[in-house]
């Protein structure tokens, strides 16, 4: 989003939600929450889903409108181990099989997906039956004399234990980290992480998502950095970098303007399937919504 429309954009949003009148009345069935609705589909949600807690943030920056200890639903530490291109390309890939494998899906050439012709390959493999201890020869038994050349394990016997004792694997797993420069926690997987919020936004209605990250050493992650981590569709388009509402710690944010619409065509959706639903069921669906946002960004264990 243009810098010069956004920053003019959020002086109006500002100056209007000083004035405007907080909703009262139910909007649910229109795509929208008064903050009464935010605060029970938030219970909802941190009923079900532990991963998340309410917080209450700078107590300057509290929403008279909201109860003091529910101002924002959270979830840390939530794990995101690929960039969001990386599944883009991943998806671009793929290719449908035909044949006796019709119906199921290949992976693209650049990501393990084996080529046209690459059949010719497997010949080349060698059948199991065909594979001896001592790398000569084939399947077949040519006598007694392969036995001779498999040590027998009598001959390492500890005189001074029963037992011979092996290192474990995650010793061996960090000397190899520390023989290359690394430290302990070398046999761990690290990943960016982010701590993902949910505000209620008085003047769109709706809740509104921001995102704090961390990078693979657990340091602070500039907010431009998330943009990574947001799909090519809507990274320069809907997220911005704004001062968190409660917070005050600038942040990566999905704007809002479009939520309200589009959770109209998903409750309209779901009420054609399976009739109205709950208004306490609003972020369950909502965050389905935002999975396709930061597809990478693991957050969701709802379903």
């Amino acid at each position: 989003m243009d810098k010069l429309k956004h920053s003019i954009h959020t002086a109006f949003k500002t100056s209007v939600e000083a004035v405007m009148p907080v909703r009262r009345g139910p909007g649910f069935d229109s795509g929208v929450l008064s903050p009464d609705e935010f605060v029970l589909a938030g219970d909802k949600l941190v009923r079900v889903c532990p991963t998340w807690a309410w917080a209450s943030g700078d107590a300057t920056l509290a929403k008279a409108y909201l109860p003091r200890d529910k101002q924002y639903l959270v979830t840390k530490n939530v794990p995101c181990a690929r960039r969001a291109r990386d599944m883009e390309a991943y998806a671009g890939g793929e290719r449908a099989l035909e044949g006796e494998d019709e119906g199921w899906v290949a992976a693209g050439e650049a990501h393990g997906g084996r080529r046209a012709g690459d059949e010719a390959g497997d010949e080349a493999l060698p059948e199991i039956g065909a594979l001896r201890l001592d790398g000569h020869g084939d399947g077949g038994n040519d006598g007694d004399d392969a036995d001779d050349d498999i040590p027998d394990m009598e001959d390492y016997e500890d005189e001074d234990d029963d037992a011979v004792v092996l290192p474990a694997a995650i010793t061996i797993a960090k000397q190899a980290g520390a023989a290359n420069g690394g430290v302990d926690d070398d046999d761990i997987v690290k990943t960016r992480t982010y701590d993902v919020s949910i505000t209620y936004d008085k003047y769109y209605q709706t809740p509104r998502v921001w995102l704090n990250g961390y990078d693979e050493n657990r340091l602070v992650l500039k907010p431009q950095k998330a943009l990574e981590d947001v799909s090519a569709d809507h990274a320069q388009k809907t997220v911005t970098i704004d001062p968190h509402p409660h917070t005050g710690v600038p942040s990566a944010s999905i704007h809002p303007c479009k939520h309200g619409s589009v959770m109209k065509k998903l409750v309209v959706m779901m009420t054609e399937d399976k009739g109205v639903p709950n208004v306490d069921s609003y972020l369950f669906v909502f965050l389905k919504f935002i999975a396709s946002v930061v597809p990478t960004i693991e957050y969701d264990y709802t379903l």
